[in-house]
């Protein structure tokens, strides 16, 4: 299903919010990859990408690394904000949704800096 004008228009406005939840994290590093897409790493290590419409399936949302377990759980208990993104998924990924007229933005934070806590350094995590 495309994206409507309204999803459209927010986009900017919710990819900005995705980026100050990101560089918060200490030692976050952020690039552009493919047509409107973001990837944020610490020390290489990707934890969570921004996807603006990826291979045209009419989303606006972010992908968190994550565990399988975790993953199912949160598909399974609310598939209309959460689902298994394409490529990532199989690797235990999870997908939220950020094109609904609400999205929980503290719940978004939780999911980057557990993410963000998967890939750190140890000695990084230490020094927090």
């Amino acid at each position: 299903m495309p994206l409507t004008r309204k999803q459209i228009s927010s986009a900017p406005k919710r990819r900005e919010r995705v980026v100050e939840i990101c560089e918060a994290l200490p030692e976050v590093e952020m690039q552009p990859v493919g047509q409107g897409h973001l990837q944020f790493q610490v020390r290489k290590k990707t934890f969570l990408y921004y996807m603006f419409d990826h291979h045209g399936d009419g989303r606006i949302a972010v992908a968190c690394k994550s565990t399988k377990e975790e993953q199912g759980r949160l598909v399974t208990d609310g598939p209309e904000q959460y689902f298994v993104p394409a490529y990532l998924g199989p690797s235990g990924w999870v997908g939220i949704r950020l094109d609904t007229d609400r999205v929980d933005w503290a719940a978004i934070a939780l999911h980057a800096a557990a993410a963000w806590r998967m890939v750190a350094p140890k000695r990084l995590l230490a020094n927090l």
